[in-house]
């Protein structure tokens, strides 16, 4: 306990020096420099047991609820880029434990922030710390709106900083670790169903088609590449998408462009067709005109 005293307590450490200060402000100071002392006390009396930590990790990714929100992907170019989700980053970050992170708004002036977000490893003292600036706007339909409201630059600022904050806990927590995570989650979103992933693909097509008019096309232009590259997420997110419809929360316009040419074809019928000629069915693309008369239900 005295290193850590005679650490914290030495010019290296960048003690602040306050010149003119209230006794306020030095009270504030030395509270916090308390409370990290004994984080990192705690931190070295009670180490992580790296199996126990594992094990928590991979039960919480067993619940279907957070695989469908463990992932996020966007298309850059023609390839398509997948990650893990900060929902994910936080799950790791809680049961990896001994983690101090957080987002903090250093200061606030005049149309914009100036943020933190960091992440501490109190046992290992590796640290990750990105400091951003967040402009107090945003697009809206292709207008930029100036920010007042102080509860919309709060809602800002924390969604900008969340990706920066999931990027300090990825930093932190061994990439194996949190490839294991994103394995464990794809396999609890693919137990949910004893249906290969392709047919089930098609078969949410083919209900979109039939039932909303909602054509390959127009889905593929609002994940932004080929549902030949969809993965168990996308069909996750496709259903959340259908259930928004169905229950009256959403409108079909409110999700897809019908301005999309409904005539032109990505191939992903064709390819389910070759690839399983024997079940014709399952690879039929929607906007074909021997669409079975009855469909199921897009499948989860």
């Amino acid at each position: 306990m005295s290193n850590l005293t005679e650490q914290f307590n030495s010019p290296q450490m960048g003690q602040p020096q306050f010149q003119g200060g209230g006794a306020l402000a030095m009270a504030s100071a030395s509270r916090e420099m308390e409370e990290v002392k004994g984080q990192i006390f705690m931190a070295k009396q009670f180490p992580r047991n790296y199996f126990e930590a594992e094990k928590r990790i991979q039960d919480a990714c067993r619940r279907p609820s957070l695989a469908a929100t463990s992932m996020y992907a966007y298309n850059r170019g023609s390839a398509k880029v997948e990650g893990a989700s900060i929902r994910l980053a936080e799950v790791l970050a809680q049961n990896w434990g001994n983690l101090s992170y957080g987002i903090q708004e250093l200061e606030q002036r005049e149309g914009e922030s100036v943020a933190k977000a960091f992440c501490w490893d109190l046992e290992t003292n590796v640290r990750q710390e990105k400091v951003f600036t967040v402009k107090h706007s945003m697009k809206a339909r292709g207008t930029i709106k100036k920010l007042e409201d102080p509860r919309d630059i709060y809602e800002k600022v924390a969604n900008d900083g969340a990706r920066r904050l999931r990027a300090c806990i990825l930093g932190v927590i061994p990439g194996d670790v949190v490839e294991m995570a994103v394995e464990q989650c794809r396999l609890t979103l693919a137990g949910q169903s004893d249906k290969p992933l392709k047919d089930r693909i098609s078969g949410a097509l083919t209900h979109f088609k039939e039932k909303y008019g909602v054509t390959q096309e127009m889905i593929e232009a609002h994940f932004g590449y080929s549902a030949s590259s969809f993965s168990e997420f996308d069909l996750v997110k496709l259903t959340n998408i259908r259930n928004s419809i169905k229950d009256g929360m959403s409108k079909m316009e409110d999700w897809f462009d019908n301005s999309i040419g409904k005539e032109q074809s990505s191939g992903l019928g064709e390819a389910f067709k070759e690839a399983d000629p024997v079940e014709p069915k399952a690879g039929v693309k929607p906007d074909a005109t021997d669409v079975p008369a009855e469909q199921p239900e897009l499948p989860l």
